[in-house]
Order: C-alpha cells, then structure tokens, then sequence
C-alpha cells in the first residue's frame, strides 16, 4: 500500500499521507515522494489548488519517524534537516495554493510541513506541537523560523522551549490557521475553499502567491517594487482583459490562465 496517495477532483488535487499505523509519520521515503509528487504538481498547467492532508481522523502528520532519527551521526542529521527543508520550501514556492486540512495530530515535523502550506484549516480536534527539545534537539524542517514569522516570536519559542501542545481554538487564536472545520466536516471545508480560489484568475493567483512568500523576506521598499512588476506584468495576459470585460458587463468571467 503506498504511503502517499493522490486523488484528482476537477482541478484540484488531493495529497493524503498515507501511514495511518504510525500517525502519518513522515519516513525518508515519505518526504522524497512527496517532492517528487509538488514537482509534477507544479508543472500541471490546468491546477488551480492542492489539499495535503492525512489518512484516519487521528493525525495529520506525526512527524519524523522516531526510528529514524536514532540511527543518525552529525553528517546523516544535516541531510535530514537539508531533505526536510527543501520539501517545506517546495510547498511554500508552490505556484498554486496550497490548503493543509489539518485532521488530528501535527506534531514536529508534521507541524512544520503544515506550516508550509498557505493556508491552514483544521478539524476540532487537531494538536499543534514542536516537541523535539524533548528528544534533545530542535525542529529542523524550517519550524525554527516559519512558527516565529506565523505567531510572533514569544508564542513560538514558548512552544517550542517546553514542547507543549495547543489545540485547535488556541491555534486559531494564535493565527497559526486560518479556520476550523466543523466535525466532520474538514475536507469537505477545504474542497469549498479550494474550488473557491479556483474560479479565479490563475496567473493572478500565482502573482499573489509570489508577491506575499517572496516580499515577506525583503525590504518593504524592494517589497513594494516587486509588488509593481508583478502587478504591470499581469497586464500582458488575457485573463486580466476578460476578468475587467467582464466586471463590466456584470457576468461571471471565464479566465484560462493566458
């Protein structure tokens, strides 16, 4: 059975971890495939929004395997941590949203795969944590410097210097996700979501995509230049002409990507 599975909805694909048995726990395997899985994602010229989330209603993600980790030396733990950011960071330069439905436990690494994504909804029983200095040793995945951007310095490192746990309301309360989902309602939530954005212009998607992840580490001014030259360079496209054609002829535009 594989541990990664995928489902194609219209335009919208659906990612699910896999490894129920383990919490969705991410295996050396898991992390490889699921790059290789954003990589051809990210090449689809008709995807509008990607949902990652996990198998059974328990967890969305565990985090690193335990088993693995005590098998490393100094050399094998930086290219775990190497592997690990470099598919956090695919995830957060995907060219198209994507929605973590946070089904449960998100812990370690899995927290910080969540936090990737661009947009978080969570189901009302999901646990948010970055307990590695229980283990003696930090996140390692870009938790470390996405949760301080996310929830503000000081909510960060008390989660992380005790490892404790936050539920669902605290971690909305902290702006760590965007919503919570109804009971039973988490996937179906992000479907809505997703389909929503996908009505949209999809060059100007990216475009919001690139100015917000790409401007949030530069000066504002640089910030506000790129801003400028993503917003001239949409004026090339189609969809900007049939989405103002259409706002003025008051009916629901069609737009292609072009």
């Amino acid at each position: 059975m594989s541990s990664i599975l995928q489902d194609r909805r219209d335009q919208i694909s659906i990612v699910q971890l896999n490894r129920p048995q383990k919490y969705n726990a991410l295996s050396r395997e898991m992390i490889l495939a699921l790059a290789d899985i954003f990589t051809n994602l990210d090449s689809e010229p008709d995807l509008r929004a990607i949902i990652l989330t996990g198998a059974g209603d328990e967890a969305f993600c565990a985090g690193t395997d335990i088993a693995e980790l005590t098998e490393l030396d100094e050399d094998r733990a930086r290219e775990v941590s190497t592997r690990g950011q470099a598919l956090c960071n695919q995830i957060e330069n995907c060219g198209v949203p994507v929605i973590a439905a946070i089904n449960g436990i998100a812990a370690g690494g899995g927290c910080e795969l969540a936090l990737a994504c661009h947009i978080r909804i969570a189901s009302p029983n999901a646990e948010f944590s970055l307990p590695e200095t229980k283990l003696g040793i930090i996140p390692a995945y870009g938790g470390t410097q996405r949760l301080a951007r996310e929830i503000g310095h000081g909510r960060a490192l008390e989660m992380m210097l005790t490892g404790r746990t936050i539920g669902a309301a605290e971690a909305l309360k902290f702006g760590l996700i965007n919503h919570v989902a109804a009971v039973g309602e988490l996937l179906a939530s992000a479907e809505s979501l997703a389909r929503e954005i996908a009505a949209l212009a999809p060059l100007a998607i990216r475009a919001s995509l690139e100015a917000v992840i790409r401007g949030a580490e530069l000066p504002l001014a640089e910030g506000l230049e790129l801003e400028a030259k993503l917003f001239a360079s949409l004026f090339a496209t189609n969809d900007v002409r049939e989405g103002t054609r259409a706002f003025l002829e008051k009916r629901a535009p069609v737009f292609k990507g072009e």
